[in-house]
């Protein structure tokens, strides 16, 4: 039993190390839905799963083996008298290693910081490469639904789906499941029926809530993308007490002056 245990546990190990290292490259889960985005054959869904159920047999494992080696992992906390104590120079080292990293990463200290932040950089190189959805869970969305809330004529939209030899129930057909039913990704489908976009007298309309991905974009592609005058932008900013740059993502603007993402969105959208 001990060499099955100490096997599983090495064996579990690997496994969950490989997923890690996927869960912390592949796109966040909007994306990974809109663009079917699979690694290896698997989806991101997939990936989690596994993730979660070795991690649970690794800690099962985990007690195992303590319970067999609780002899040899005591004598690491006694002292040169041979008498338990906790606080030995090993156990201070591990403790110290295990709560710097641990607080250092809600305090955002290196290295943690390096880590987090290249997770994040992984992601939103990902996010832009299979292209994020116009709102969460927008592949569950019905056809009409779809349209309504981007803006897209539904008539004009079947037609040009027609046209490309999609096969579509009737327009309560959600997303996903039309683009599965014709070997595409939601993205797909969405590029298709894009020229159906209603373009109103008022030029781009600023949303009523954050969009996806809001948070990882630069004040200036903001500005861009509603047609909005940067320097207003920035000076309305500087009003309300937020120190910010045009190259500053929403979220680090927020982070740099203790603030959040939701906070910045509501002050440009008081502009």
């Amino acid at each position: 039993m001990r060499k099955i245990t100490s096997l599983t546990l090495v064996i579990s190990g690997l496994i969950e190390l490989v997923t890690s290292v996927v869960l912390y490259i592949i796109p966040s889960g909007r994306v990974a839905y809109w663009s079917n985005y699979q690694l290896f054959g698997l989806s991101k869904t997939q990936w989690s799963d596994i993730h979660i159920t070795v991690g649970v047999l690794f800690l099962v494992m985990g007690a195992i083996h303590i319970y067999f080696n609780w002899r040899p992992i005591t004598s690491y906390i006694k002292n040169k008298a041979k008498q338990l104590s906790l606080f030995t120079k090993s156990f201070n080292i591990a403790l110290f290693l295990s709560l710097y990293v641990t607080i250092g990463t809600l305090f955002s200290l290196p290295p943690m910081n390096y880590v987090i932040e290249l997770g994040e950089y992984f992601t939103t190189t990902a996010n832009e490469k299979h292209g994020e959805p116009p709102y969460g869970h927008a592949e569950l969305s019905s056809l009409k639904m779809f349209c309504s809330r981007v803006n897209i004529d539904l008539a004009q939209a079947v037609e040009l789906l027609k046209e490309a030899g999609i096969t579509i129930k009737d327009a309560q057909q959600p997303i996903g499941e039309i683009s599965t039913n014709n070997d595409l990704t939601p993205q797909q489908l969405y590029n298709i029926i894009k020229a159906a976009v209603i373009i109103e007298s008022g030029g781009v309309t600023f949303p009523e809530s954050p969009s996806p991905g809001f948070g990882k974009k630069t004040i200036k592609d903001i500005c861009d993308m509603y047609n909005l005058n940067l320097s207003e932008v920035l000076g309305n900013l500087k009003k309300e007490g937020f120190a910010a740059k045009a190259d500053d993502t929403v979220k680090d603007v927020g982070r740099n002056n203790e603030s959040n993402p939701m906070a910045i969105f509501e002050i440009i959208k008081k502009m």
